[in-house]
């Protein structure tokens, strides 16, 4: 089984950021891997490629004419791929060496249509104290709560996994004409994230099927430090509500994960923070608490705007 491994970039800004994708990507313990590079837009980006990986006999790279979005570039990244298997990484992400060796296991064991896998966080400025494992999705990295019945450590079929960490069979891929460039990837409603979920959503209803999710199969999300201020966190929590919302009016058929979520959050996740903190009090376990509920009730007001938007 031939995996293509689409990777793109519009800027050679964090230039040196995927490089180490790169390095990550070809340091794979499984063999039968091509790497598709797509510039999205940039010329700089693509003569930089050619310069670094004009010679690679298993680096394709190609480019969009002008800047169409990360959802156009992955689109046609995977056009320009011949693997089996169309698999997707972040130029800010790290994979483990057996992620492909994992991805493949799970196609052959499950016999599998898409599979993705767990991301974990790569803290750039480290850890930070007051986020919770709950809202871990604002910054890419797979959250508690994810996963068959909410265990993130366990096997199963879920809607989507993370698009740094997704991979589909090439054909059922371009069956599904890819993925909807107005649902996200910073085109059209620039403010609308749900590109994954819609995918997934596709998926499920034209083969009845999910993404298969294997949580050894480990990518690391890069978390810079700007992702880690109260304000940004802030801001995407709004942003991801009112994608909430939009996905309720745009996804014919949404299979409740979000609801699942939110009901084991208030239902469990919160009154166990606050029977440890009252059992062991501590300033991590305060804060963690008060941004939950913070980043919560932010996600609830951009469901709110979304209702606004999408009736």
């Amino acid at each position: 089984m031939r995996v293509s491994v689409v990777l793109c970039t519009h800027t050679l800004d964090r230039y040196h950021d995927l490089l180490d994708a790169v390095e990550s990507v070809r340091k794979q313990t499984y063999d039968e891997i091509e790497l598709v590079l797509v510039s999205d837009g940039s010329e700089a980006v693509t003569r930089q490629f050619e310069r670094d990986f004009g010679d690679s006999k298993d680096i394709i790279i190609t480019a969009l004419e002008e800047n169409r979005g990360l959802l156009k570039a992955r689109n046609h990244g995977a056009k320009a791929a011949t693997g089996d298997v169309i698999a997707f990484i972040d130029d800010d992400a790290i994979a483990d060496p057996e992620w492909v060796s994992q991805l493949v296991s799970s196609y052959e064991q499950q016999d599998a249509i898409a599979v993705g896998g767990k991301m974990v966080p790569e803290w750039v400025a480290g850890k930070p104290e007051s986020l919770p494992e709950e809202f871990y999705w604002l910054v890419g990295v797979t959250h508690r709560g994810f996963g068959p019945d909410g265990d993130r450590e366990a096997a199963g079929e879920v809607r989507n996994t993370f698009g740094s960490n997704i991979s589909f069979q090439s054909d059922v891929f371009q069956e599904l004409d890819g993925f909807d460039p107005a649902v996200g990837g910073r085109k059209g409603d620039a403010n609308l994230q749900a590109e994954e979920p819609e995918l997934g959503n596709r998926l499920r209803s034209e083969y009845g099927r999910g993404v298969w999710y294997n949580p050894d199969a480990v990518v690391a999300h890069k978390v810079f430090e700007y992702r880690t201020e109260p304000a940004w966190l802030l801001d995407r929590a709004f942003w991801q509500g009112y994608s909430k919302r939009a996905m309720e009016v745009l996804l014919e058929e949404s299979s409740g994960e979000e609801s699942d979520f939110l009901g084991a959050l208030l239902g469990e996740y919160v009154p166990s923070r606050l029977f440890g903190l009252l059992r062991a009090p501590s300033r991590e376990k305060g804060a963690q608490l008060l941004l939950l509920f913070v980043l919560t009730a932010m996600v609830g007001t951009g469901y709110l705007y979304g209702l606004t938007k999408y009736r």
